[in-house]
């Protein structure tokens, strides 16, 4: 988890990303930040996120998109 604030972090460093809730429906995340992260989080974590789970529940807060990269990383 702390790899994925640390990306999150360094995008956007005035947010508190271990409490945010809302990230896509707050407008904290755009697309260029989605696009961002997907590439990070390959890189880091060596998943891919398939297009289909680039939906805004997966990308609302830092625990959503861990869950979505842990269960990505049991397929």
């Amino acid at each position: 988890m702390e790899q994925l604030l640390e990306i999150l972090r360094s995008m956007h460093p005035d947010v508190d990303f271990s409490a945010a809730m809302d990230l896509i429906d707050d407008g904290i995340l755009d697309s260029l930040d989605i696009v961002t992260l997907v590439t990070e989080i390959n890189s880091v974590f060596d998943v891919t996120i398939p297009a289909e789970e680039i939906v805004p529940e997966n990308f609302n807060s830092a625990d959503a998109l861990m869950a979505l990269i842990n269960k990505l990383d049991e397929e």
